[in-house]
């Protein structure tokens, strides 16, 4: 089935695949007791830094709630943009499970900056008020916009200085450091982010993602557990904490690499070595170089063109591009691709779409799917 859908849709990588098989190799200590969690931890520090542990879990939006609760008393909110998924889309979870209210700021092309924490500062010490504890953003955001590394430096040193945790939500964690020509580490620890959701299963894994905790933070948030103490305990709690880690750990594993590899394939202009990358990388890099060819094939067949008939809405920063045109031809062009309706259009007969491309997006796929649009238009 051909889709520009969600990168949800994609298979499991063979690599991944091959490394779940590999783990199925007789009996192993349960719930992450195994050799291949341990070699994941290994992994994790290499990658992250040497305070990196690493907590897999069973999906994002478990990963989401437990590094909040982890992060925040109970009675503290998570400042978040108004377009993440912590705050439209996991149906409340943050809220209803870890009894935390979000504060939703406006967002530019789903992006947020500094002013967010200013815009709560004042609340600190008010107990009339939820109290601000986490800055939580989405990397790559909803909106398939990148922060920079600057920006996120910013926006952690921000947060800190109020006394707020900084995490970050990062389903499409590895697209984000693809489309900026660095390593996972750059755009985490050192720019300050204490928490991350790794995402996995958009990116060639199974099922399973990962909380990972990168500072020890105990003596500035003044917890004797800190982070990496409380999550053990949440993802219990959570029912996050599966019996048979070691096949969420295998599939990470791949992704990440093996302890010694490369921990990225980048060079300075951001081009992914053809040897030496890892997994993550590789798929990441490729769905991302999927997008931009889609949005250049729309503008080489003349479709951006006044009267054509499309309008591209947000950057293509990622592995998605976001756009309107006629209800009607979407609905035709769906005859060739499955895609979803985003937001309504400019009018009431246009409609905003969201064409989201995978790791096993093809150049044929793409090309395809331009005619399929332009026919359909």
């Amino acid at each position: 089935m051909q889709h520009f859908a969600s990168d949800n849709y994609a298979p499991v990588h063979p690599e991944v695949m091959a490394a779940i098989a590999a783990a199925n190799d007789g009996a192993a200590v349960s719930y992450g007791g195994d050799p291949v969690s341990a070699r994941l931890q290994d992994r994790a520090t290499e990658v992250f830094g040497e305070r990196a542990r690493i907590f897999p879990v069973l999906n994002g939006t478990g990963a989401n709630v437990i590094s909040l609760m982890a992060s925040a008393p109970r009675w503290g909110a998570v400042i978040a943009s108004d377009v993440a998924h912590i705050h439209t889309d996991e149906n409340g979870a943050p809220e209803r499970v870890g009894s935390l209210k979000v504060l939703a700021v406006p967002s530019v092309a789903g992006r947020i900056g500094p002013d967010a924490v200013d815009r709560y500062a004042g609340d600190i010490g008010n107990v009339q008020r939820a109290q601000p504890a986490v800055l939580s953003l989405t990397q790559v955001t909803e909106l398939g916009t990148v922060y920079s590394v600057a920006d996120l430096k910013l926006l952690a040193d921000a947060a800190h200085a109020c006394g707020l945790r900084v995490h970050v939500d990062g389903s499409r964690l590895a697209n984000a450091a693809a489309a900026l020509g660095v390593g996972l580490r750059e755009i985490t620890t050192d720019v300050g982010v204490d928490v991350v959701s790794l995402g996995a299963a958009k990116n060639g894994g199974m099922l399973g993602e990962a909380v990972v905790v990168l500072t020890d933070d105990t003596a500035r948030s003044g917890d004797p557990a800190g982070l990496a103490g409380a999550v053990p305990y949440l993802r219990k709690a959570t029912m996050q904490l599966a019996s048979k880690t070691r096949f969420v750990s295998a599939q990470l594993l791949a992704l990440l690499g093996e302890p010694g590899t490369p921990t990225s394939g980048t060079s300075s202009s951001g081009t992914v070595a053809a040897d030496g990358a890892p997994l993550w990388l590789r798929n990441a890099a490729h769905s991302n170089s999927m997008a931009a060819r889609l949005r250049s094939g729309i503008e080489t067949a003349g479709l951006l063109e006044p009267g054509a008939g499309v309008r591209v809405t947000y950057p293509t920063e990622a592995n998605v591009v976001f756009a309107t045109l006629p209800r009607a031809a979407a609905d035709r062009a769906r005859e060739h691709a499955r895609f979803y309706d985003w937001a309504p259009g400019e009018s009431g007969d246009r409609v905003e779409v969201r064409w989201m491309c995978a790791w096993d997006t093809t150049d044929s796929d793409v090309d395809d799917f331009v005619r399929a649009i332009a026919a359909a238009l």
